[in-house]
């Protein structure tokens, strides 16, 4: 089976979970291709699909909210998992406990009608250089911290219960 490990990135985080994801249902005999939403031309030639955003002020990127729109036909007829690449690791106290609550806001901003399997939300890294000064300053002041934060064995596990799933019986 083809399986999509496609993604849209912001800073690079949720491209390299998705090329980890993408290695881990390889090794486990499926045929997988990581790319950006945004450069599929097809996606009616893949199986399944493993869709990642990385989240800002709780929502998906454009190029996968529109992928996900245009090609909802298809995703509706394939086993489908999403994942969203946030920063719940970087906060601290009241904040992140708030994290949990990041799921369904995202998922209100997509298709309902996408039935997708399972959705995930990893934390990516969290660089001075991603934020304007205003949003250092808020950041520091919620308790952020700067940094990588993405958990691999969190993001293998997760894509080897996807392989599990996916894999013919033998």
């Amino acid at each position: 089976m083809d399986v999509l490990v496609g993604y849209a990135t912001a800073h690079g985080s949720t491209r390299t979970i998705a090329v980890r994801m993408a290695s881990v249902l390889s090794r486990a005999g499926l045929t997988v291709e990581a790319r950006p939403m945004e450069d599929v031309e097809d996606a009616d030639a893949y199986g399944a699909f493993v869709l990642g955003s990385a989240v800002h002020e709780q929502s998906w990127l454009r190029p996968a909210r529109r992928f996900v729109r245009d090609n909802l036909d298809v995703l509706g007829r394939r086993p489908v998992w999403i994942f969203s690449v946030g920063m719940p690791a970087a906060l601290r106290g009241p904040w992140r406990r708030l994290a949990p609550r990041e799921l369904p806001a995202v998922e209100r901003g997509l298709p309902p009608n996408l039935g997708h399997r399972d959705h995930r939300l990893f934390s990516g890294t969290v660089g001075r250089d991603q934020l304007s000064r205003s949003g250092r300053v808020f950041f520091r002041l919620v308790g952020g911290r700067f940094g990588d934060y993405r958990d691999w064995a969190a993001v293998d596990d997760w894509a080897a219960g996807i392989a599990g799933e996916l894999r013919p019986a033998p």
